[in-house]
């Protein structure tokens, strides 16, 4: 491996015209492309094989009509003082509030108030229900800002107007927020490497990966449905990995050249060595990111193979590309100074002992009270994790000030909780029966099960055959008496189908989470299995070590348990939620877990790469196996850290999204690189390494020989007494 990376090095910085006009070439297609073939984005969620979907593929087949799959709207009216909605001017402000609605584009169905009576007890409640023929992220500004030019027709004549419901959610965008995290990665850049050249080939090659990466995904949404979210998780993931994987390159060529003198060489050494780190990394966080696929669920096969493919795009940008590139600097990149001071050569033997070879001298020296306090910490900031509750989001959980949040708030208190979240009753009626008596039964049935406020008809397909009703609980569609309603419906389905002769399937916000929780759950072991299992041969693979790879997973369980922990205490329990933006907390969202499960994994593995490549390097090269934790840690430390500093920036700038989903994963992505890449690879791997000692590496003789050696410490280059030469051509 080592030396047919050292080659592709070598050839990238000795034909760089010809490297840089593939990429280029490239790059145009891809944009060329976006702007022709790209598809439209998608938000919607299905389940397939559960009996939420199931009724909701029954609803689109016999209720066309209600455009099941299309956005909603919810608009709320809550009439002053002293009127109710029955009063004439009131019936006609809102009357032309529904006018409006009606004509507004895209709008499919409005159903006014008062032929749905929806409408309070005391009359001065009311909503009308707005459903569109499209999806939520194929309306545009102008679609939403008639919606809300509707509404102010109601303000204008007194009424109290809030609008809920998903048409108003925007597709997610980046925004300044996300730019300060880019603005940090490239100060910590500037420092770490001592020079604007230097610090910007990473940010140049991260970008034409994310640009490419991302138009790649644009056109794949043209024949695939993927969801508007995929964007910006590729968008987060290549700008992090892409940065981080440039940057060990860039440090290793500097260390080269400075040593070597010649820049073809010092480009192929630098990506055989840290180049085959980087691939291995790639190859974990691919893995993890395409393994989603097996859980299946459509969403998040969409977002692990969308920031897959852009993972893999950013891998080979940073063994091609950034080589050619280099090739353009020249030795430039070594004699940048910052503040009048050169910036010390981190890879270097020599000079004064750097801040990582003290913190591995420490850890190795004091390695059971490190050890122990380590694990201690992240076992205190687990703890939350035990009360975790998974969830959809809805608009109870949006800022206070927002027009979803009021809506959802005027619902509650007009008409109950339950009225944010109703359940929706699928029934296939018996042939021969008389709908409307089957029906009935069916509603006395409902109605007279705990937690149920009212149960109702909503409507009945043109043969008679199926019926729409709508049963609304006491409680909110996150609480655990909403959930134990539909689990008591679904038990009790034999006996209505054996009272009533109509079979029944449960849909609806609740119905959901809970299928979701039930299929993740399902998938939880088999995706944990090929994960783990595939990553373990990796590293088994690349460090010849079977201790090595276990005490990796083995440090992954504590981040990922200590990030759970976080993540329940910020957006659950609503601590430092003002730090962190978060307005309203509430159960975390059905597919964090998982999701945050493949991508942890994988970053966490690009850091135990990185730096246990470097002892194992040492090792190899003749140090003891003690020696090499130290060793090792002195060339990686400075390096590792600027990623970890990098990627926890670009993450933490996702935080500040409007989009919850996209907020929880960049805050648990940051706070799980913080703690695997400082408590875990930085403090307690080299503890654990020292303590092993040699049978850190022990590898069983039969292991041995039938294990192919892909050479990623760069032994062979290290034996080579010339480089490996290719023929030049002329001019070049």
């Amino acid at each position: 491996m080592a030396t047919f990376l050292y080659r592709i090095g070598r050839f990238s910085y000795r034909r760089r015209w010809l490297v840089l006009g593939i990429w280029v070439l490239l790059l145009a297609l891809a944009g060329a492309g976006a702007a022709t073939m790209s598809g439209k984005m998608s938000n919607e969620f299905s389940i397939p094989g559960t009996e939420a979907q199931r009724a909701i593929d029954q609803l689109t087949e016999r209720f066309p009509e209600a455009h099941a799959g299309g956005a909603g709207a919810r608009v709320v009216f809550v009439v002053p003082e002293g009127k109710t909605v029955g009063d004439p001017g009131v019936q006609a402000a809102i009357g032309r509030v529904v006018g409006a609605l009606n004509g507004a584009p895209q709008v499919a169905r409005v159903v006014d108030p008062y032929t749905a009576k929806s409408i309070s007890l005391d009359g001065r409640y009311a909503f009308a229900q707005v459903t569109y023929g499209v999806q939520g992220m194929e309306l545009t500004d102008a679609d939403r800002a008639a919606l809300q030019d509707a509404a102010a027709l109601g303000r204008d004549a007194g009424l109290t107007v809030e609008i809920g419901g998903d048409a108003l959610r925007a597709n997610p965008k980046t925004g300044v927020v996300e730019v300060i995290g880019i603005a940090v990665a490239a100060l910590v850049l500037i420092i770490t490497l001592g020079s604007l050249v230097s610090a910007g080939l990473p940010l140049l090659t991260a970008v034409v990966g994310i640009a490419i990466g991302l138009a790649g995904v644009a056109i794949a949404a043209r024949w695939a449905d993927i969801n508007s979210n995929s964007m910006i998780l590729a968008l987060m993931l290549g700008l992090a990995v892409g940065i981080d994987y440039a940057l060990f390159i860039v440090s290793r060529f500097r260390h080269e050249l400075l040593v070597r003198k010649d820049g073809a060489e010092a480009a192929g050494r630098a990506v055989g060595t840290a180049g085959s780190a980087v691939v291995f990394a790639g190859l974990t966080v691919i893995i993890a990111l395409a393994a989603l696929a097996i859980v299946g669920v459509p969403l998040l096969a969409g977002l692990g193979l969308s920031a897959a493919a852009t993972v893999a795009v950013a891998v080979l940008v940073a063994i091609t590309l950034l080589p050619a590139l280099l090739g353009f600097t020249g030795d430039r990149l070594v004699k940048g100074r910052l503040f009048g001071h050169t910036t010390p050569d981190p890879e270097s033997d020599s000079g004064p002992v750097p801040m990582g070879e003290r913190w591995a001298r420490f850890v190795v020296r004091f390695r059971w009270p490190v050890l122990i306090v380590a694990v201690a910490a992240l076992g205190v900031l687990a703890i939350p994790a035990a009360d975790l509750r998974l969830g959809l989001p809805d608009d109870g959980m949006q800022a206070t000030d927002t027009t979803q949040r009021k809506a959802y708030d005027i619902v509650t208190n007009g008409f109950g909780p339950g009225l944010n979240g109703p359940l929706v009753v699928v029934a296939e009626l018996p042939a021969g029966a008389d709908p409307q008596a089957a029906v009935g039964q069916l509603v006395t049935r409902l109605s007279g099960m705990d937690n149920v406020l009212y149960a109702a008809p909503n409507e009945m397909s043109g043969d008679g055959r199926t019926a729409l009703l709508a049963v609304i609980p006491k409680t909110g569609p996150n609480d655990v008496a909403t959930a134990d309603l539909v689990h008591t419906i679904r038990e009790q389905k034999a006996a209505i189908t054996a009272g009533t002769g109509a079979t029944i399937a449960v849909t609806g916000v609740t119905a959901l989470a809970i299928d979701v929780s039930t299929r993740l759950d399902e998938a939880l072991l088999p995706y944990l299995a090929v994960v783990v299992g595939l990553a373990f041969l990796l590293l088994l693979l690349v460090f010849r070590s079977v201790l090595v790879p276990l005490k990796a997973t083995l440090g992954f369980l504590l981040s990922l348990a200590a990030t759970f922990g976080a993540v329940v205490a910020v957006f659950q329990w609503g601590w430092l939620g003002d730090v962190f933006g978060v307005h309203e907390t509430g159960p975390i969202m059905s597919m964090l877990p998982v999701l945050l499960i493949g991508i942890l994994f994988g970053l966490a593995m690009d850091y135990q790469v990185f730096l246990v490549t470097r002892m194992r390097e040492d090792f190899v090269h003749g140090a003891t196996a003690r020696d090499a934790v130290v060793t090792g840690f002195r060339h990686g430390a400075r390096v590792v850290t600027a990623a970890a500093i990098i990627m926890i920036s670009v993450f933490g700038g996702f935080v500040f999204s409007g989009e919850t989903l996209i907020q929880s994963i960049g805050f648990a992505l940051a706070f799980g690189v913080l703690v695997d890449a400082f408590v875990v690879r930085m403090t307690i791997v080299p503890a654990l390494m020292s303590l092993l000692g040699r049978a850190a590496w022990w590898l069983p003789r039969w292991l041995n020989r039938i294990l192919p050696n892909v050479d990623v410490e760069g032994e062979k280059l290290h034996q080579a007494q010339e480089p490996v030469r290719e023929p030049v051509a002329a001019g070049v």
